[in-house]
Order: structure tokens, then C-alpha cells, then sequence
């Protein structure tokens, strides 16, 4: 089958921009930064995290929009036609496949988080959280996604909020890069600034500022350990969108005037921007009301509803808070989209919205099972952070740095210091890295989660199963 390039570019570089940061501003960035921080030690694993962003992530980030420009195809195609381009083995396709089930493996939960995230909304507005307390947040929780009281009213009212947000998907992916994406995020990215320095500024001026201050700026090392680098690099992939193919399919309609490491930066460093500024939005809220900072996934929709209300003006900012984390979710949710419907496009007699709307289809369905069996969202959570995710960075480093020769990519990246620093880390030390965080990552995570006693030179390393009964 013959797959032509991508004939549709952005509308503009602000466009691209916005699109870009949209893709890579979620719930990683609301519901996944604050808490995981929280839990590794505060001001040391943001210090770590940003280590991670400057030396893994912009990286490799500037390698993917590179590959998706240079072929200027999805990032399946994209990927074979340039190893085609050097003369090497097809199976090179494999970083993109990884890439493109990974971010359809995301997406299928995602979604479903997005639908929860629809349903507190719609409480936000009708004041649901006045006076609540933890209690009473955490069974509005359980009853919300049909683990309470009427599970299957709660489950099928669940069903029809996820179909609302997956019609969405599908009407702004459907209507092409710069007539929906393109569209969709320059107008919801700078309202989502300005509702975030709205939320920014009530934390700050009725909330904890000074407490908030402290914990997200003192470094704790002293609760630093290996899994802290596992959470961070874990987070950095999650947050910005590499590994998943995502920003290959946007570098695909990148214009040739647009310069790369520069765009590359903004992206990361915006997204970076906005998670550290989310822990200014939520800290002082929970540190007012007196709750754990280190409350896991439940600090956003058990804590927070909590905070909301117990503090004057909560009501309010309540809704534009859970407004804010939706915009956020949807302009992620239409980017991982592109990623399979670009791909499916590029197949001959599969129109744009038909390929939206076969992948609406699906995610409606795996979606369904993720509703009314949501323990199966930790195993997927579990497979994509943890292993496809550091799986597909790590293909996309080796085929990157080793495979595609210097000359392929100096017409993306351009020829100077830039390029050495960039080739040494894609060659070296990020591949290392990675290797290492996936093998490790993938031993700690089934020790503790699965409770499966591990060798004791890696007990050793990795610290012991505390899930374990002491013998």
C-alpha cells in the first residue's frame, strides 16, 4: 500500500504551540504531580524531576518532533521510512507500533478518569461539596464511580458521561490538525492559564502559602530512595507525552520554519511550568483544611472536594478547579487520539472521521469493562508507566541515536553544539538510564504491588516488600 506524507501542516506556530502544550499539559500534570511529590519527599523529587525533564525528556522530546517532521507521516509509517531512508531492518517499526498501543492503552483509562473528572464538574456547580468532610468525600467518591450505594445506576450514569467526553473526542479529531486540534487548543489553553492563575491566586491568598511554600520547595532527602527516581522519570514521560508516539504524529505537520529545540523547550518547559504551579494551586487548599499532602490518587477527588468545603468562596472555585483538570484532560485525550487516527488515516478508503469515530468506538468499549471493573485500571496504569512506557522511550533513544545517522536529523535539529549535546545524551547516558529504570521499575513495581518476594541482591537494592508479612 502506498502512504503518502501528510499534506496538512498547523494553521501557525502559536497554534503548534498551544496544540503542543495542550498534548502534554493533563491529569499528569493535576491529578498524578501533586501527590507523587507528596509522597517522594517534596522539594527533592521536584529537584529530581526537573533533572529528568532537562536530561531525558527535552531530549527526546526533540528527537520525536524530528522524526515526525522528517518523514512527515504517522509515527508507524514514520518510523519504517526512515530506517527504509538508512537501509535498515523494517522491525525498526516496532518504536512506533510500541509507541502507538501505548498511547491507546493510556487513552482507553484515561478516558475514563476524564469521565469521573465530567461528573465532579457537574457537582462543583450544584455545590455538592459544602460542608463535606473526609468521610462523606470518600463515599461520594465510591458512590460517584458505582462502588457505593446504587453501583449500577452510578455505573451506567458513569457510562454516559464517558460517551458525552469520548463524542468530543471524536467531533474535534474528526474535523483534522487545524480545523479541530488546532482550533480546540487555542482556545481552551489560554483559558486554562487564566482559570489556573485564578486557582493559583485563591490558594495563595486563603490557603497556606507559607506551609505549601515548604513542602513543595524543601528538599526532604532524607525520603529519597530508588523508587523517587522511578516516580520521576515515570512522571516526566507521563507529563510531557513522549515514549507514546504522540509528539512524532504532531512533528509530522510541522512546518520547515519551525525551529525544534526551541519548540521543544517551550513544550517541556511549559508543561514543567504548569505542574509546579499546580502544587501551588492545590498545597495551600490542603494544607488550610488540615489534610495529608501525601494522600495518594484520592488528594484529587476525595481531598480536594474536602478542602473546597470547608474554605469561604469554595463553591466557586471548586468548579472553575475541577474545569480546569477537565480542559486539561480533554486537550491530552484529542492528542493521544491523533496518534491511532493518524496512522488509520494514512490507510487507503479510511476517511479522518471515520478513523475518529472507529476509535471512539473502541475506547467506548474497553472504556465500559475499566467502568464496571475498575480494578483492572491499576493493572493497566501498572503495564503502560511501567513498562511500555520506559519500553517505547527506550526503542525510540536506540533507533534515534544509534540507528538514524547524524546527517538524517541535522536538517531537523541543525549542525553546532546543540546537536553534539544532543547526540551524546541519545547515545550514552539516556539509553543507560532508561534501561536500567526499566529493568529496576519493573522488579519494584510487581515487589510491592503483587507482593512477589524478590532475590536478595535486589531486595538489597530496591529495599524490602513491605507488603510482605514479617516472618
Amino acid at each position: 500500500m502506498e502512504i503518502g506524507r501528510k499534506t496538512e501542516t498547523w494553521g501557525s506556530k502559536f497554534g503548534f504551540i498551544m496544540a503542543a502544550v495542550g498534548s502534554s499539559v493533563g491529569l499528569g500534570n493535576f491529578w498524578r504531580f501533586p501527590y507523587t511529590a507528596g509522597e517522594n519527599g517534596g522539594g527533592a523529587f521536584i529537584l529530581i524531576y526537573l533533572a529528568c525533564v532537562a536530561f531525558i525528556g527535552l531530549p527526546l522530546l526533540m528527537a520525536e518532533y524530528s522524526m515526525g517532521r522528517k518523514s512527515g507521516m504517522s509515527a508507524i509509517e514514520g518510523v519504517q521510512s526512515l530506517a527504509r531512508a538508512e537501509s535498515k531492518s523494517l522491525n525498526w517499526g516496532i518504536v512506533g507500533w510500541v509507541g502507538t498501543l501505548t498511547a491507546t492503552f493510556i487513552l482507553s483509562f484515561y478516558v475514563v478518569i476524564s469521565a469521573w473528572l465530567v461528573a465532579f464538574t457537574i457537582q462543583a456547580f450544584g455545590g455538592n461539596f459544602a460542608g463535606m468532610d473526609a468521610a462523606a468525600s470518600g463515599a461520594n467518591f465510591n458512590n460517584t464511580v458505582g462502588q457505593g450505594e446504587h453501583p449500577l445506576v452510578s455505573k451506567w450514569y458513569m457510562l454516559l458521561l464517558l460517551g458525552l467526553f469520548i463524542i468530543a473526542n471524536i467531533f474535534v479529531v474528526g474535523r483534522g490538525v487545524k480545523g479541530g486540534i488546532e482550533r480546540a487548543a487555542t482556545v481552551l489553553m489560554p483559558a486554562f492559564f487564566v482559570m489556573l492563575i485564578v486557582v493559583v491566586g485563591f490558594g495563595l491568598a486563603t490557603g497556606d502559602a507559607a506551609q505549601a511554600a515548604s513542602f513543595l520547595l524543601t528538599p526532604k532527602w532524607g525520603e529519597v530512595g530508588f523508587n523517587t527516581f522511578l516516580e520521576a522519570i515515570g512522571q516526566a514521560f507521563f507529563s510531557i507525552g513522549i515514549g507514546v508516539g504522540l509528539m512524532i504524529t504532531y512533528g509530522a505537520y510541522l512546518s520547515r520554519d519551525t525551529n525544534i529545540p526551541r519548540a521543544s523547550g517551550i513544550v517541556a518547559g511549559s508543561d514543567t511550568l504548569v505542574a509546579l504551579i499546580a502544587g501551588f494551586a492545590i498545597f495551600p487548599i490542603v494544607f488550610a483544611a488540615g489534610l495529608d499532602p501525601a494522600g495518594g490518587p484520592s488528594l484529587f477527588f476525595v481531598s480536594m472536594p474536602v478542602a473546597f468545603g470547608s474554605i469561604p468562596g469554595g463553591a466557586v472555585v471548586a468548579v472553575i478547579f475541577f474545569g480546569l483538570a477537565l480542559f486539561a484532560a480533554f486537550t491530552s485525550s484529542i492528542s493521544l487520539m491523533e496518534v491511532s487516527v493518524s496512522w488509520l488515516e494514512e490507510r487507503q478508503g479510511v476517511t479522518r472521521f471515520g478513523a475518529a469515530t472507529g476509535m471512539g468506538v473502541i475506547l467506548f468499549l474497553v472504556g465500559s469493562a475499566y467502568v464496571f471493573g475498575p480494578e483492572y485500571l491499576d493493572f493497566m496504569d501498572f503495564v503502560t508507566g511501567n513498562i511500555l512506557l520506559p519500553l517505547g522511550g527506550l526503542l525510540a533513544v536506540i533507533f534515534a541515536g544509534w540507528v538514524l545517522s547524524r546527517d538524517m536529523l541535522t536538517t531537523e535539529i541543525g549542525e553546532g553544539t546543540i546537536m553534539n549535546i544532543w547526540r551524546f545524551l541519545m547515545r550514552w547516558p539516556v539509553p543507560a538510564f532508561l534501561a536500567f529504570v526499566l529493568f529496576f521499575g519493573f522488579f519494584d513495581k510487581i515487589q510491592q504491588q503483587y507482593n512477589v518476594q524478590l532475590p536478595a541482591f535486589m531486595t538489597s537494592f530496591l529495599g524490602p516488600n513491605n507488603a510482605l508479612p514479617s516472618e
